[in-house]
Order: C-alpha cells, then sequence, then structure tokens
C-alpha cells in the first residue's frame, strides 16, 4: 500500500487481512497515530494480531521503528557504543544474562548503553535485576549520558525514553500474545548505539530483525540458540545473522569452537530479582555459580564485543577473542569494579538531583 489515500485505518487492515504487506510509510503513519493518541485501543488491537497473523516484513518493521526513534527522547552518547540485548519470549525463565554480559562487556572496555524493561515475560527483567544490584534507572536523560562517560555503562529505562508508549499499554496487556512490540525494543534504543548484539527467540523474527539493523548502517550480531533460546545458547549450537555495511550473512556457531563445551540449560534457570542479583554478584566475585551462568554470560559478552569491531571474519573466530576478552575482565575484577562505579555514580547522581529539586521548591 501507498500515498496517502491508503492511510486510513479501515483500509490499512483490509490489507493486512488479505495478506498484503504493508509499506514502511504505513506502519510508521499507524504507529505514529497510535503514540499520538489518535488511535483507540481497538485499532491498535487489530493492527498488532493482523501483522502477527500475516507475518511481518522488513519493510512493516523498519516502519514501526522509524515511529518509535520519532517519539522517543534522544539521548546523546559519544563514541561507539554497544546494546546487549534480547527479545525475551523464549520461556526459559533464565537468569539475566544479557544484563551479566553488558557489565562484563563494559569491563572489558566497551561503551555499553542497554535499553530495557521490567519484566514482561519472566519473573526479573533487565530493570528489575539492576535495581537489586543498586543500580539507579530513574535519572535525566543528561545523568544517564553522563553515567556512560563516566563508568562505560549505562541504562535506558524504556519508560522514561518512550512516554508515548503509554498509549499501547492498555492493549498490548489485555491481548497476552506475543506481538510485534516483543521486536521494537531491541531495535528502538534512543541512544541508536553503533553496535547491537541482539538474541531473539523467535526464529522467524531474527531475519527480519537482522535486515532492519542492515538498513540503519549499524554492525550488529543477531542470533538464536537452536534450542529456541533468544542467547547463544550453551546446549547446542546458534544460528547467527553478521550484520556489516548493510548485508546480512547467516552462520550456524557451536560453542566447542571457542572452548566451552556443551551443557544442561537447567544451570540458566532464574528466580526472582533477589535471586538473580545473587548470581550477577557471586559471577562478579568470582565465587561459585553454575558453569553454563559462566559460560552463557562469556559468549554474550563476547558477542558485544565482536559487534563493536565491524569484520566479515567468521563469526566463529570474532567469539573467540571476545570471549578471551570477556573472561579476563571476569577473572581480574574488571566487571567488579564497572559494577561498582555504575551503582555509586548513579547514587550519587539521583542525590544531586533531589538536593537540586528540593533546593528548587524551597526558592520558590
Amino acid at each position: 500500500m501507498t500515498g496517502p489515500a491508503a492511510r486510513c485505518w479501515p483500509d490499512l487492515l483490509n490489507a493486512l487481512l488479505e495478506g498484503r504487506h504493508l509499506t514502511a510509510e504505513d506502519t510508521d503513519w499507524a504507529l505514529g497515530r497510535v503514540m499520538a493518541g489518535e488511535a483507540g485501543a481497538a485499532r491498535l488491537a487489530g493492527l498488532l494480531v493482523a501483522l502477527r497473523a500475516k507475518g511481518e516484513t522488513v519493510d512493516e518493521l523498519a516502519g514501526l521503528v522509524r515511529a518509535m526513534h520519532r517519539y522517543a527522547t534522544p539521548l546523546a552518547v559519544a563514541g561507539p557504543a554497544v546494546d546487549i540485548v534480547g527479545t525475551g519470549g523464549d520461556g526459559s525463565d533464565s537468569v539475566n544474562i544479557s544484563t551479566m554480559s553488558a557489565i562484563v562487556a563494559a569491563g572489558a572496555g566497551a561503551r555499553v548503553v542497554k535499553h530495557g524493561n521490567r519484566s514482561a515475560s519472566s519473573r526479573c527483567g533487565s530493570a528489575d535485576v539492576l535495581e537489586e544490584l543498586g543500580v539507579v534507572l530513574e535519572l535525566p536523560p543528561g545523568d544517564i549520558a553522563a553515567v556512560a562517560e563516566e563508568t562505560g555503562i549505562t541504562f535506558c529505562f524504556a519508560p522514561l525514553f518512550h512516554p508515548a508508549l503509554r498509549h499501547a499499554a492498555g492493549p498490548r496487556r489485555e491481548l497476552g500474545v506475543r506481538t510485534v512490540f516483543n521486536l521494537l525494543g531491541p531495535l528502538s534504543n534512543p541512544a541508536r548505539p553503533s553496535a547491537l548484539a541482539v538474541g531473539v527467540a523467535d526464529r522467524r523474527a531474527a531475519p527480519l530483525m537482522a535486515g532492519v539493523l542492515a538498513r540503519q548502517g549499524v554492525s550488529a550480531l543477531v542470533f538464536r540458540g537452536d534450542d529456541g533460546m533468544d542467547e547463544l545458547t550453551v546446549t547446542t549450537t546458534s544460528t547467527v545473522w553478521s550484520v556489516h555495511e548493510g548485508e546480512v550473512r547467516e552462520e550456524v556457531f557451536d560453542p566447542r569452537t571457542v572452548g566451552i563445551p556443551r551443557t544442561d540449560a537447567a544451570g540458566l534457570r532464574g528466580g526472582d530479582r533477589a535471586h538473580n542479583a545473587a548470581v550477577a554478584l557471586d559471577l562478579l566475585a568470582g565465587r561459585p555459580v553454575p558453569r553454563a551462568v559462566r559460560d552463557a554470560v562469556l559468549l554474550s559478552a563476547a558477542a558485544g564485543l565482536a559487534a563493536l569491531e565491524p569484520s566479515t571474519a567468521p563469526v566463529a573466530g570474532r567469539l573467540a577473542t571476545g570471549v578471551e576478552r570477556a573472561a579476563a575482565a571476569l577473572d581480574s575484577g574488571a566487571a567488579a569494579a564497572v559494577l561498582e562505579q555504575w551503582r555509586t555514580a548513579t547514587v550519587k547522581r539521583a542525590g544531586q538531583d533531589r538536593r537540586q529539586g528540593l533546593s528548587g521548591r524551597a526558592a520558590r
């Protein structure tokens, strides 16, 4: 569908119901109306269900991402940066692998700008575990950017940067099924980092997300465990889509090629935020954790480090280098130091903001 005449809700929805694809302009327009508060819950629900039933395309997903960015609060972070993130929804209820990996990657020298939220499909999301670890998330954008400069890592709490999504919250919650919004979060980091490592639970969606990232001109590794996890799995092989200079290459990766043996996924089982935070602290402190946890974190951190260094080389070699760097960051205590610096920086800035707010009210 193209042209202004096509951009009315009945025509848009009828096209999807008839199995026809929309353009990026169509989906940009539709989500834009939702985020502007100009479309009701029924229209959004119809759009989400019809897209899911037909199967989204790269064009459709790219248009939705464009609207997300247009309505987001931007975050300016200098220099190359990476986000290590997963779509969730794999049903594994695992510990927070990507969050631990982000800390380890920062300990290895990467600048990490993580974008995330509270739990949607598990007991503990990235925001939940970080709060349990003492990191203050609800800071002004300027402070969040400054923390990245100070510590090498920061967190974009999605509700703060995507306030217009409040118009979509009700229909998403009431539908109770996976929709395209599960894919939009990892693609809509308000800092627009130069690199991404993205785990995807849905096999059909992974190449679509890689296609969108290719259009954005970023360097990325998109991956899915062949056991269904939205991670580089430790139980079997993973499929990896490498994004470099607008091109996508698909490969199969076996963790044994980088010295990581296959193991049972039971060791990855997570719990509530207190449990998952305790696992993270044990890992960073060098205390015993299940072998699967350490290995999964090393692989995910390696993916982030590899994405920051664009290359057409086979993914196994790139990940092998990343695993070595990630292991060194863990074993040296550098990753643990990053978490402490991050926590301290956010607590300090939260206190400053509170004092400034109180003094401002007193002056009035």
